[in-house]
């Protein structure tokens, strides 16, 4: 069995779910730290100016805050100046004109409708929806139901012994730099690379070029039922290997 594992992403882009769709098990690691700055609680979309970040605000926690304790901001300013507003309205008024952007919108609209406390709550239902609409029906997992052991590379081995993997597929990212291949190997454990280039597609604002690794929304807006063929071109068969 292969397993993957990340951290939950708020609007997920391309790379991330075809790492979800390459694996047979996915785990949601919901019990790591936050990172700030990162895609747990923030994604682009391409609006007329270009790519912009839409971010849900956080309430102030200690630095070593899982990403599962994190709960959202909701006492700011009420109306127009909320988050769940203004990420909607740009949503409505950059893609509203996309092809397919109505057969999303209710389900969207629900979910800037609707209260959330917790940012994991709003990721895993993001993902959810992305898992829907892309056809994506591998199982899923939080980290923080397995009782996971040890840091870095002894938690991926500790992770991957809990659900009974023999691969393990990792993106090219920060594993790089830390993933120990040789201990893994010891573990009877193989590491599989994922290869990932991001597919071009007709995008709002053509002008100003094509713009990627944004939100999975961007593509499912503009090419609807022809997203999930477009997501999967864009990589390569996994290759295996103690080295990316």
């Amino acid at each position: 069995m292969i397993v993957a594992a990340h951290q939950p992403h708020y609007l997920p882009w391309l790379g991330y779910l075809d790492k979800l769709a390459k694996s047979d098990l996915f785990v949601v690691m919901d019990d790591l730290q936050f990172e700030d700055q990162n895609f747990q609680n923030r994604q682009r979309v391409k609006l007329a100016a270009g790519p912009h970040w839409l971010s849900v605000p956080l309430l102030r926690a200690e630095q070593t805050a899982r990403i599962c304790d994190r709960r959202i901001d909701n006492t700011g300013r009420g109306g127009r100046h909320h988050w769940q507003h203004r990420h909607w309205r740009s949503l409505v008024i950059h893609y509203g004109r996309a092809p397919f952007f109505a057969q999303f919108a209710p389900a969207l609209e629900d979910v800037y409708a609707r209260p959330w406390d917790y940012l994991l709550e709003l990721d895993l239902h993001m993902l959810e929806l992305a898992r829907t609409w892309m056809r994506i029906t591998k199982p899923i997992v939080r980290a923080s139901s397995l009782g996971l052991r040890g840091q870095k590379t002894e938690r991926i081995v500790s992770l991957c012994q809990a659900v009974g993997a023999r691969s393990y597929l990792t993106g090219r990212g920060g594993s790089v730099g830390y993933l120990d291949t040789n201990l893994m190997a010891r573990a009877g454990i193989s590491v599989i690379w994922q290869r990932f280039h991001h597919p071009h597609y007709p995008q709002r604002y053509p002008g100003l070029g094509f713009a990627s690794h944004l939100g999975f929304l961007d593509l499912l807006f503009n090419c609807g039922p022809d997203a999930t063929a477009i997501a999967w071109s864009g990589g390569e068969a996994v290759t295996e290997g103690p080295t990316p």
